[in-house]
């Protein structure tokens, strides 16, 4: 983890420009990131010399056990789910906007996981929750980008702020 924050930060380093809008420029994400990356490796290393899993209790029969064990069946119909949220997301992001083919893809993701963890069964209240959900969590997305950053992503009207 150190050494690809190291990494990370080598390539920043060789971002140029200036500062534009706001007064973050092009090299700040990666900056941001690879302190970010930096700071977990330095908690992992520090866990990792400390004895690490301090917690968990000892039982040498179950790790035998899972050692044998065979891996759980990939659970294909959740795959299947997500692909498409990915996918559709992909097909009409320039079609309907960035917050709702997030949403969607949002909505169907969750199926998929839900359907992974046993519990699979989804009403209209949980697709018209989770599409809500979605949106909540697109739409202060796109008005950073959009609005914060000045980057252009697809609305649905052409005021910008949808």
């Amino acid at each position: 983890m150190l050494a690809l924050a190291a990494l990370l930060a080598a390539g920043a380093s060789q971002i140029g420009g200036d500062a534009g809008y706001g007064g973050v420029g092009p090299a700040f994400l990666a900056w941001a990131v690879s302190a970010l990356l930096g700071g977990c490796g330095l908690l992992l290393l520090r866990e990792a010399l400390s004895g690490g899993f301090r917690g968990m209790p000892v039982d040498d029969e179950a790790d035998d056990a899972a050692d044998t064990a065979a891996p759980a069946p990939a659970y294909w119909p959740g795959f299947a789910w997500v692909s498409a949220g990915l996918l559709l997301n992909a097909l009409l992001i320039t079609r309907i906007g960035f917050i709702l083919s997030c949403a969607l893809c949002f909505a169907l993701a969750v199926r998929g996981f839900k359907g992974a963890q046993g519990r699979g069964r989804h009403g209209a209240g949980a697709w018209l929750r989770d599409g809500l959900i979605g949106m909540a969590i697109a739409g202060p997305v796109f008005w950073m980008f959009s609005k914060g950053l000045a980057i252009s992503l697809p609305g649905l009207t052409s005021t910008g702020w949808i």
